[in-house]
């Protein structure tokens, strides 16, 4: 399974980037935002993982 995480604004909750990853990748960069206090919208994705 794949998801889109997007890395939101701290100011205003807009989209800043994003990327596509596949499930094991997501504990990494959820725990690397946490660390930092990024805000991330993560949700299901059908594209495939470049």
């Amino acid at each position: 399974m794949h998801f889109e995480i997007v890395r939101l604004d701290e100011v205003d909750g807009t989209a800043v980037d994003s990327i596509v990853v596949d499930a094991a990748s997501v504990d990494g960069i959820v725990q690397q935002a946490a660390a930092t206090g990024q805000r991330l919208w993560i949700r299901p994705s059908e594209a495939p993982v470049p």
